[in-house]
């Protein structure tokens, strides 16, 4: 399996384990770094998910109508 043939929801369940690790870092060291590390990995998963989602063929960049 290649990573090309993988699914962004497969992207975000990845991502999503990342948040195992901030827990801990939260728990064991402060909590205010700990939210603010987890609300930052979720940005991050947010925008690749967004990035690597299907894109529509409704929008048509670079077309021009105007002939």
């Amino acid at each position: 399996m290649e990573l090309e043939e993988l699914s962004p929801r497969v992207g975000l369940v990845v991502g999503l384990l990342a948040l195992l690790p901030v827990t801990w870092y939260a728990f064991g060291s402060s909590l205010p770094a700990g939210a603010i590390s987890a609300l930052n990995v979720l940005i991050i998963i947010t925008s690749l998910y967004i990035a690597f989602g299907p894109v529509s063929d409704s929008h048509a960049h670079g077309s021009s109508d105007a002939s």
